[in-house]
């Protein structure tokens, strides 16, 4: 192989994270971060024990309704309660299977370079999904669409800091919703080469979802099924129900050998209990019964519990984000989390309409809870606006630049304590009322010493002035326009591309989803 050649291979593979960034910005290689911090516990032993009783009363006094026939078959064979739709199981039940869930387990994308260990201490960041919203600065709000998803997908991939690729950044209402799934996987599976969600949103996608991961694989059926290849998550419909097409696809993927998140839903004052107590032992309760379920089905298939439980604001009934009762329902289910056993998943979010600071501080604040409760996998990490209404390019370089310190924060080099790093030659060459600019011991370490920023501004008001007076979101504009430019597409087998356009082709003509219009 020339060395040409191992360049171009090295722009899609590990090697990319080296490279990435040298035309529009220098940016941290890729790494999987791990947290060494013990998890903040707000709760004290007696705290955990009532939640969690509080959690097993509520499944098996008041129950769950699922609206999927074969759910309440299943439940009714495990020997649970099934009245109707309403299902109420016991704590020896919800233990036994939850039991059988692994603590932690690894999804493995078509690059196996991009592997992900989920659970222990990893935590790992991914982008903002959902939103049927655009916003940038040329723009403004507009509807999404196919080339602003294709965009942000470039984003995903190009930044080291963001590690799988969630569901869609932005939603692409263009495209009709019968075949968008297809669109939409065939993009992220061909544009970017990190772990991918698909959505639990009927039989279509899911089967869909699943072939297409593992056609870009070039897997077997069987090696596609030995382990972990992509994740789905699905959120409980709050209070207390579980809808049909988030268990179908549930059942699927987890029979499929494929990781599955359960996060409800749970807005304190709304959804739940105006008590963040109350409201943790609610969403703790809803995602256990979809777990059991799940390993009542599939033993061991990988299961994580997500939490999602913030609070409205009470004058308007509108959703907050970043509050510090979001920070507390995070870091109180990361406690019940690891008395279940199970990886934790949260999100970096934000109720701010525009990248503005309210933002950025409400984004910090989630990141914070993510950090400090011992999540493992943390949804929406960079480009959530608006409630998760508004996916923003700006937004996500903003939030890439919090994501990266957040990295640096947790390398062990910035703690560390060997003789080099207590530096009492460098100390004693200086002496009283030196300077260290000129030392060796800081000209040996100047480049790699801090944390160097590729999005903030650390000149002073003057120079910032003459160059223009450029405001944080205009430079995350004007890098993401750089980084779009820059972008290169990961290598994939010219065999495997055509295989997988042409199962995107023939499930068109198929008619893709049914939809009712």
């Amino acid at each position: 192989m020339s060395d040409a050649q191992k360049r171009r291979r090295a722009g899609g593979r590990a090697g990319h994270a080296e490279r990435a960034g040298v035309a529009a910005i220098e940016q941290m290689p890729w790494r999987i971060p791990v947290n060494p911090d013990r998890p903040t516990e707000p709760l004290d032993a007696e705290g955990v024990a009532a939640i969690h009783k509080g959690a097993m009363r509520i499944l098996s006094e008041i129950g769950i309704r699922f609206l999927n026939p074969e759910a309440l078959e299943i439940f009714r064979q495990a020997g649970c309660i099934v009245e109707d739709e309403n299902v109420r199981m016991d704590e020896a039940f919800v233990m036994e299977m939850v039991r059988k869930a692994p603590s932690e387990f690894t999804v493995t994308p078509r690059n196996p370079d991009r592997a992900l260990p989920m659970g222990g201490k990893h935590i790992l960041f991914g982008n903002v999904s959902s939103p049927p919203n655009y916003w940038d600065l040329e723009r403004g709000k507009v509807p999404g669409f196919m080339e602003g998803f294709r965009d942000f997908i470039k984003l995903t991939q190009y930044f080291n800091c963001i590690h799988f690729a969630g569901g869609y950044p932005v939603e692409p209402v263009d495209v009709h919703p019968s075949v968008r799934h297809l669109d939409c996987l065939y993009e992220k599976l061909t544009l970017t080469d990190k772990v991918v969600h698909a959505y639990s949103l009927g039989k279509e996608r899911v089967e869909d979802a699943m072939e297409m991961v593992r056609i870009a694989g070039g897997l077997t059926h069987e090696e596609f099924r030995a382990k972990p290849r992509m994740f789905t998550n699905i959120n409980s419909v709050s209070p207390l129900k579980h809808d049909f097409p988030m268990i179908d696809g549930t059942l699927r993927m987890a029979r499929a050998g494929q990781a599955v998140v359960v996060t409800p839903f749970t807005l304190a004052g709304a959804m739940a209990p105006v008590t963040m107590a109350g409201a943790v032992a609610l969403s703790i309760a809803e995602a256990l019964s979809a777990i059991a379920l799940q390993q009542y089905v599939a033993p061991g298939s990988p299961s994580m519990i997500g939490t999602f439980t913030s609070n409205v604001d009470m004058k308007s009934g509108a959703p907050a984000f970043g509050t510090p009762e979001y920070i507390r329902a995070t870091q109180m289910t990361g406690q019940l989390a690891r008395f279940y056993g199970l990886p934790l998943r949260s999100s970096g979010v934000c109720a701010a309409n525009v990248p503005d600071g309210q933002a950025m501080w409400e984004t910090s604040n989630s990141l914070w809870a993510a950090m400090t409760s011992g999540t493992n996998l943390v949804y929406h990490a960079a480009g959530w606006l608006e409630g998760g209404l508004i996916a923003s390019p700006e937004k996500f370089v903003m939030d890439c630049e919090v994501l990266q310190m957040l990295q640096r924060y947790m390398e062990p080099q910035v703690w560390a304590t060997t003789p080099d790093d207590i530096a009492l030659d460098a100390i004693r060459e200086v002496g009283p009322g030196g300077h260290y600019f000129g030392c060796q011991h800081t000209q040996d370490r100047y480049t790699t010493a801090f944390y160097s920023p590729f999005a903030s501004d650390w000149r002073n008001f003057e120079a910032w002035k003459i160059d223009g007076a450029m405001w944080t979101a205009e430079r995350a504009h004007k890098i993401a326009k750089a980084i779009l430019a820059d972008y290169e597409e990961p290598p994939m087998d010219a065999g495997i591309r055509e295989e997988l356009r042409a199962f995107v082709a023939r499930r068109k003509q198929e008619g893709g989803a049914p939809t009712d219009f």
